[in-house]
């Protein structure tokens, strides 16, 4: 069980385990003329923040520097902004971080060092940004300018305002886009592989490039362990560098930053995720802070970015997001477990109307915040996943190989309101324990170690969701010569590879997409998986399969729907099945010798969910899970509307348990990002957890629940091993406490 920490912390600990709320005035270059710090000390009061990140330097400073190659913001003049920022913080009790931003410089630094920039093959810069009147040129992660340059800046703003830490919007340096080809990259490459030039081109058959990949992973790393001794030596072993990190998996692949590598660094990720997007909604922000406590550890602290201003389908930096959009946004990842940190663009609001919702947002954060640190999350599920899988299968389509998959057993399991977290392949054996099925969506990379895992996980009688191309490939992505999970698995890959191949064409009457499932006639003798659909003999299916067949000595795995193969969608006078059934198996499933349940989806109903939202993938998926489970669930939450459900355990100030439930409310969330307006509300709600699902968290006779954002007490039945209550209404969210 996770403690009460905040009986626990005092001002002897560090900052990043005291502060709780965290606020960020992002400084444009026009702020120094009239900004005004007690507009944001005001804000600071109202929101309950605790520390500060401010703009210090890198591509412009908001300081006077020493340093005649730190550019300073156009108008400066003599005033120290970023001094006066840190004075009121520290007046008002509040930590501060320096922010930077070193990932490019201007022409006038690159005529003065052109040593310090990226070069391509053909010996040309690399330019960033949209100011067409001041160009910026990227620098390179492996040159003097990362190695010393920006050392000697964060040692000037440590011996001159001694911040509690700094972070760097764009560390990271050039994208995987492209390959720096100037003299430091290719002497540090050939040195530390072996190999004499770097690649010219994109070939993941190469390898040499799948050695450039690993080691560019690794020069990042580098740099953030040598800013963090640079900082530490100047400002004392708690002035951490925090760079930021994004908690899409697939974000970071794209910077070449390693999440694991980088949690195990650090005691606080800042993570800069700061609204939903077009693939993935509300319910990522949770997702973000399960993935990334996960990976730090559920004590880590993970402040996160929640922008204020308008992100959609186009970003407007200077006005408000829409007020139901940013609550949602932010309540979704309190509940994922994250540190809120609002996000202002400007040091002068005109539009202030996003200031109104953070206040309120945070203000019930600082009353609630004893249950929502030192906590430790209870799910039943885990949805596999590693970076390696991202970069070597994903390679330049992560999107459509990797993070659709994930993106569908994602919205099933929210939808169907089980809890699940996401587990790193290499935590297989830690979470072990704690799991009652093990999920893998779009696995297709895995190492040796991480299929040992697999199969000891197995071995206890637990259950196991695969699909698609799952381990067909090694930890570099190579084709294996022989699948090495057939004994496991009951099954072994053949030739088939049906229905779309890659990215399916966006016209409606695409012929490939238009398949087929086909279910048994006779209903009564369906599999629980695809009972349900009384009235159908087909489902739509739309996607790829990947044959499999029952591997020789096995017989536990049986199909339970077939493979439909394309037919015409125009005229409609020819939209009729010529082939309209096959024994090609769409679904998997079955009960291992060791007594476990087994599905494997050869159909990827798992990417067609995350693509097309239909309902009967969501079932399906839904179902999947619940027979692999047993339907042995800690919590069951019924009633309308689609809602995002956290449960966690917590140790109360005297050592008692409790269970801590949010409920986070997304119904009517699934239009474009940036535009919610409004949030239906939906009720009633009841809820039941079962006695007997939380290891030691016992239950007194006189329980009670108790509502942290209506403030009631509610009622509770015992029903066998099930504590029952109901909420009558649910608005944006709710949170419920059992004691």
């Amino acid at each position: 069980m996770g403690q009460d920490m905040n009986d626990i912390i005092t001002e002897s600990h560090p900052w990043y385990e005291r502060v709780r709320r965290w606020g960020q005035t992002n400084l444009t270059e026009v702020d120094p003329m009239d900004c005004d710090i007690s507009f944001w000390r005001n804000h600071w009061k109202k929101t309950g923040t605790q520390g500060i990140i401010v703009n210090a330097g890198g591509i412009v400073a908001y300081f006077p520097s020493r340093n005649p190659m730190q550019t300073r913001a156009r108008f400066l003049g003599d005033r120290d902004l970023f001094g006066e920022f840190v004075q009121a913080a520290r007046t008002d009790g509040l930590a501060v971080l320096a922010r930077m931003d070193v990932n490019r410089a201007s022409e006038k630094v690159l005529l003065a060092h052109p040593e310090w920039f990226c070069l391509d093959a053909d010996g040309n810069r690399f330019t960033a940004g949209s100011n067409l009147e001041d160009p910026q040129y990227i620098t390179c992660v492996n040159s003097p300018y990362y190695h010393e340059h920006i050392p000697n800046i964060l040692r000037e703003i440590c011996e001159t305002y001694a911040p509690d830490g700094f972070t760097d919007n764009s560390w990271t340096g050039l994208s995987r886009n492209g390959v720096c080809h100037c003299p430091a990259c290719q002497s540090k490459f050939t040195q530390e592989t072996g190999f004499s030039d770097l690649p010219g081109r994109k070939d993941w058959n190469d390898p040499l490039y799948r050695a450039w990949i690993r080691w560019s992973y690794t020069c990042r790393t580098e740099n953030w362990d040598r800013f963090n001794r640079v900082t530490k030596e100047c400002g004392g072993p708690d002035c951490l560098w925090l760079g930021m990190i994004n908690a899409n998996p697939i974000g970071s692949h794209a910077a070449f930053c390693d999440l694991k590598e980088i949690a195990i660094r650090s005691p606080v990720l800042m993570c800069d995720h700061q609204s939903r997007d077009a693939l993935n909604g509300f319910e990522q922000n949770s997702l973000n802070g399960a993935l990334l406590h996960g990976l730090a550890g559920q004590h880590a602290s993970i402040p996160e970015s929640m922008a204020g201003y308008t992100r959609g389908v186009r970003t407007f930096r200077r006005n408000s997001m829409p007020e139901a959009e940013l609550r949602q946004w932010m309540l979704e990842g309190i509940a994922g477990g994250l540190t809120p940190w609002w996000h202002c663009i400007g040091g002068r609001q005109e539009d202030r109307r996003m200031l109104a919702v953070q206040a309120n947002v945070l203000s019930w954060h600082r009353e609630n915040e004893r249950f929502l640190f030192g906590r430790t999350p209870i799910a039943p599920v885990g949805l596999v996943w590693s970076q390696d899988n991202i970069e070597f299968h994903g390679r330049d389509d992560a999107q459509e190989r990797v993070a659709l998959p994930w993106r569908g057993m994602a919205l099933a399991l929210l939808r169907a309101r089980i809890p699940f977290i996401p587990v790193h392949a290499d935590h297989i054996a830690r979470e072990a324990d704690r799991l009652s099925v093990l999920a893998f969506p779009g696995m297709a990379v895995l190492t040796d170690n991480q299929l040992d895992d697999i199969r000891a996980f197995a071995a206890s009688g637990k259950g196991m969701l695969t699909s698609g191309l799952f381990a067909r490939f090694d930890g570099e992505g190579l084709l294996r010569n022989a699948f090495p999970l057939s004994d496991l698995l009951g099954l072994l890959p053949n030739d088939q590879h049906l229905g779309v191949q890659g990215v399916p064409s966006p016209a409606w009457d695409s012929l490939e997409a238009h398949t087929a499932i086909r279910l048994p006639p006779d209903e009564s003798n369906r599999h629980p998986i695809t009972a349900g659909f009384d009235e159908t003999d087909t489902l739509p299916f739309g996607g790829t399969l990947e044959g499999m067949s029952p591997a020789p000595g096995t017989g536990w795995m049986n199909p339970i729907a077939t493979f439909i193969p394309p037919f015409p969608v125009y005229p409609p006078e020819f939209s009729w099945m010529a082939v309209p059934e096959t024994d090609i198996p769409a679904i998997y499933a079955g009960i291992r010798p060791d007594s476990g349940r087994s599905v494997h989806l050869a159909a990827d109903l798992d990417r067609c969910l995350a693509r097309g939202r239909l309902p009967d993938h969501d079932k399906l998926l839904a179902q999947a899970f619940h027979w692999l489970l047993d339907d042995h669930l800690p919590i069951r939450i019924e009633g309308p509307g689609t809602l995002d459900c956290r449960l966690y355990a917590q140790d109360d100030e005297k050592g008692r348990h409790r269970l801590i439930l949010h409920l986070v409310n997304l119904t009517g969330c699934d239009g474009q990002p940036g535009s919610l307006a409004y949030i239906p509300p939906v009720g009633p709600v009841r809820v039941s957890v079962r006695t007997d699902r939380f290891g030691g968290c016992s239950f007194p006779a006189d329980v009670t629940v108790e509502s942290r954002v209506s403030g009631d007490r509610l009622p509770v039945m015992r029903e066998k091993e099930w504590l029952v209550c109901t909420l009558n209404v649910i608005g944006d969210h709710e949170m419920l406490v059992w004691h």
